[in-house]
């Protein structure tokens, strides 16, 4: 979760075949965590206090804070929250999504960061968890909208797991928290799975009642049906004219009365030679 930190006095400013396996599943999630870790060693170990590098909304300076924040912790408990959803969700965004994932993380760090930036309290904004929840609404709200059975199940898997995040987006449900980075995370998941396409997992029309300007008064065989439901009789073919068959108003005739003679003439060859 997101961590708020608030300013020393001296300091006022905060996509079946379409799953495909490949290491990046395991490695991109494990990478950008073992990053986090990397980060609060080193915070840790030389007294860095890189909190004061966090999201410190409408502040200029801390506007910085909207790529920093995410590899700030304020505690080892604080790292370890964001550690376990993030590996999880980001080899699940790879495996499932592998086309958006590089758009989802760092478009969600700075779009999701920027939002904390402008409604955020006056204190300076630290953790991963805003990423965390953009992970979490935009699978579960992208699964929804594919209808596709296993990014549906997906949806559900995620929404099971991670469902009670949904109360830390309001405020006063935790002292220290940052709900608006929460929120924040959380609309920006939405906004992504409504903009961002998946035509991998579009529906492969197979019949022509899936067409979208299917009309079924043309259709043969639903012409077959009254609007009862019951089977009915087609009217039988009205004939075309004599004249309609043998004129056609597009084609030209030409007539001559001059006499035309055959001959036929008898084939003498002798049928018992062989030719070569």
């Amino acid at each position: 979760m997101c961590s708020l930190v608030q300013p020393t006095k001296t300091k006022l400013f905060m996509k079946d075949n379409h799953f495909n396996y490949s290491p990046a599943v395991i490695l991109l999630p494990f990478l950008f965590v073992l990053t986090l870790w990397i980060s609060f060693w080193m915070d840790v170990r030389f007294h860095l206090d890189l909190v004061e590098l966090g999201i410190y909304p409408r502040t200029f300076s801390g506007l910085r804070g909207i790529v920093l924040s995410p590899f700030i912790h304020g505690s080892l408990e604080h790292l370890y929250n964001n550690s376990i959803p993030l590996l999880i969700l980001i080899a699940s965004l790879e495996f499932f999504y592998k086309e958006l994932t590089i758009k989802v993380l760092v478009y969600g760090v700075l779009l999701s960061g920027l939002l904390t930036w402008i409604i955020g309290r006056e204190s300076y904004h630290i953790g991963a968890s805003g990423l965390v929840y953009v992970l979490v609404s935009f699978i579960f709200f992208k699964g929804l909208l594919t209808k596709y059975y296993r990014l549906v199940a997906l949806s559900l898997v995620v929404i099971m797991v991670y469902g009670s995040l949904v109360w830390y987006i309001f405020p006063n449900v935790k002292e220290g928290i940052s709900w608006e980075g929460h929120l924040a995370g959380l609309l920006t998941g939405f906004v992504f799975a409504l903009t961002f396409k998946t035509p991998e997992y579009k529906k492969m029309i197979r019949y022509d009642w899936e067409q979208p300007d299917y009309n079924p008064q043309e259709d043969k065989f639903m012409q077959r049906f009254d609007e009862h439901g019951n089977f009915v009789n087609l009217p039988p073919p009205v004939p075309e004219s004599e004249s309609e068959n043998v004129f056609s108003p597009d084609v030209n005739y030409y007539y001559s009365n001059s006499n035309v003679n055959y001959q036929i003439t008898e084939n003498k060859k002798n049928e018992s030679e062989t030719e070569f």
